[in-house]
């Protein structure tokens, strides 16, 4: 499984919610690989604690890769590299976690034939080995996104594979409307992969939109607040919500919800099982957010038209 992570602006927690995921995959037992295709900020390493990653990759990861200047990109074990002191004991039922990181010091690129090829090989190769691909994408329309538009298209390579989108958008106006112009707008997802040769109907299909940092208004946090300050958040999640159903990516569309989370905002790492129950500095709801997602972005019930 091919799983696209996309947004239209930076401070989505596209990045850290994709490596959240990927973690509770692995988790559950499946071999997962994380490529780093955000090439303008190739940052993922942090969010997996990996603080050499970065000056290991420099002219060895997937910008040198897919330039052609090395044969393949460098690859980080992340269960036995990284210095999170809670993933330094990997539990015996878990599957692979390995980054491919991007170059310390790339940036975004104009990508051709060259490249196509060079991503496609690479994805058919992780394809033999792992499970669950995640392919972190820089944000907007970026050369990442028509790279791997090309790719998954019926002539690029790897239009056979099943391929899913995540388009991650914060909970506020202007993100919805960018979430929703990413994926179906004029130059949206739709329309330039359609361009490339893609089915509109199952291309539409393969999207699905995750609201990050979202007030749980249910919470004592916010709702022992004063009468006028809730009555007046209520009306604000309605009219999101009027709002995000009005273009296309209401909650028929929305695989989840990650809640509005300090650990996520302040430290952009993972989240385990010991900062919810022994630290106490993680929310349960959460980490079951993150559980769902990573289960349900391979769960075919959740993934029917709509």
């Amino acid at each position: 499984m091919l799983v696209f992570s996309a947004s239209d602006k930076g401070g989505t927690g596209r990045s850290v919610t994709s490596a959240n995921l990927a973690y509770h995959r692995s988790l559950d037992g499946s071999d997962v690989c994380f490529l780093d295709f955000d090439f303008g900020s190739p940052t993922a390493a942090t969010v997996f604690d990996l603080p050499d990653a970065l000056s290991q990759a420099d002219g060895a990861g997937l910008h040198a890769y897919l330039r052609g200047e090395v044969g393949e990109p460098v690859r980080l074990d992340v269960w036995a590299r990284t210095e999170h002191v809670d993933l330094r004991d990997r539990p015996g039922s878990s599957g692979r976690l390995v980054l491919v990181p991007g170059d310390r010091s790339g940036g975004e690129f104009v990508t051709g034939e060259a490249q196509l090829h060079r991503c496609v090989d690479l994805i058919l190769s992780l394809k033999r080995e792992f499970d669950v691909i995640v392919v972190d994408l820089s944000a907007g329309r970026s050369y990442a996104v028509d790279l791997v538009l090309n790719a998954t298209s019926p002539s690029g390579g790897l239009g056979r594979l099943k391929h899913r989108w995540l388009v991650f958008h914060r909970w506020t106006r202007q993100h919805v409307t960018a979430a929703a112009e990413l994926a179906f707008g004029t130059r949206g997802i739709v329309r330039a992969g359609v361009a490339r040769g893609h089915d509109e109907d199952a291309l539409r299909n393969a999207i699905r939109f995750v609201r990050a940092a979202v007030p749980d208004l249910a919470s004592p946090l916010w709702s022992q607040t004063t009468p006028a300050r809730y009555a007046w958040m209520l009306r604000c999640d309605e009219r999101l919500e009027e709002l995000a159903s009005g273009r296309g990516i209401g909650r028929s569309r929305v695989l989840a919800s990650i809640p509005l989370e300090p650990v996520l905002q302040w430290q952009e790492r993972l989240i385990t099982d010991e900062d919810v129950h022994d630290r106490r500095i993680a929310e349960q709801a959460t980490w079951q957010a993150m559980g769902d997602l990573a289960h349900r972005v391979t769960d075919d019930s959740f993934w029917e038209a709509r």
